[in-house]
């Protein structure tokens, strides 16, 4: 006998969307109702659903005669967004941190003198089943109103602008050593083994005798003249790097940048 399938709670359908048209109706009818039965933390609220070419905001029903309205992303547009709720009479507003979508919005918003929650997507879950830009925008409204969103920690203005350079700095830095890395592969895999004579090859002989080599030098002794007179190795230490070289072709990862030429031999110069 086949056995039965145990029967899921409701719990579980709401879960994996599986709720049935009368559930489905009844969670719509409390959303979209005025009074959820909640503490009203924030009145004068307003959730905004952020998008790329457009947003959606939602207000209270009896705040205007079309409680939900779409804005376009251009700056006179934000304004016209950040006028329309100060009309309203809406004190905080409450959005997702969609990409990067709402980096402008904030900005804007908080120049007109507007309190913005920015909260994380995964503590504004929706409803079960297919959802709009304006329903999100409303639960967005409706969660904000009865102070159910939580704000995300956003540092002042001055420490964004230093962060910001300070995260610009850590990638110029972390790229410039990969660089590098490159090249002293690039050298390596000829057997021209630079690195054991010179500590820093992104040094100033270094670059020096890179550039030369670029430039189709290929002198062993002429190279090692290009060195400062403060590197420990001599120069004849350093010119025998350079001898007994043949021709192989520095091979390149793809999209890499590394040395492009090839090594000729110190005798045939």
């Amino acid at each position: 006998m086949r056995k039965q399938k145990p029967k899921k709670s409701t719990f579980e359908r709401l879960a994996q969307g599986e709720a049935n048209r009368r559930q489905r109706r009844e969670l719509k009818r409390r959303l979209y109702s005025e009074d959820p039965g909640l503490e009203l933390v924030h009145p004068d609220a307003a959730g905004i659903d952020i998008g790329n070419e457009s947003h959606f905001v939602a207000v209270a029903p009896g705040r205007d005669t079309q409680p939900v309205r779409e804005f376009g992303s251009w700056t006179s547009d934000l304004n016209c967004m950040a006028e329309w709720l100060k009309s309203c009479g809406i004190r905080t507003v409450a959005m997702q941190s969609t990409g990067v979508y709402w980096f402008a919005v904030y900005d804007v918003l908080e120049q007109h003198g507007l309190e913005v929650f920015l909260v994380n997507a995964h503590h504004t879950k929706n409803l079960p089943g297919r959802k709009t830009d304006v329903q999100e925008s409303q639960w967005l409204l409706k969660l904000h109103t009865c102070g159910l969103l939580r704000n995300s920690f956003r540092p002042l203005e001055q420490i964004r602008k230093l962060r910001t350079i300070w995260r610009l700095r850590d990638r110029h830095v972390k790229e410039a050593s990969r660089s590098i890395q490159h090249m002293q592969k690039a050298l390596t895999s000829m057997n021209v083994q630079l690195a054991n004579t010179l500590s820093d090859i992104s040094g100033v002989s270094g670059q020096a005798i890179i550039r030369a080599i670029l430039k189709g030098e290929r002198d062993p002794y002429k190279l090692a003249g290009l060195v400062s007179p403060g590197v420990r190795a001599s120069r004849e230490e350093i010119a025998g790097v350079w001898k007994g070289i043949g021709r192989p072709v520095v091979r390149t990862g793809a999209g890499r940048c590394s040395l492009r030429f090839r090594a000729e031999t110190a005798g045939g110069m």
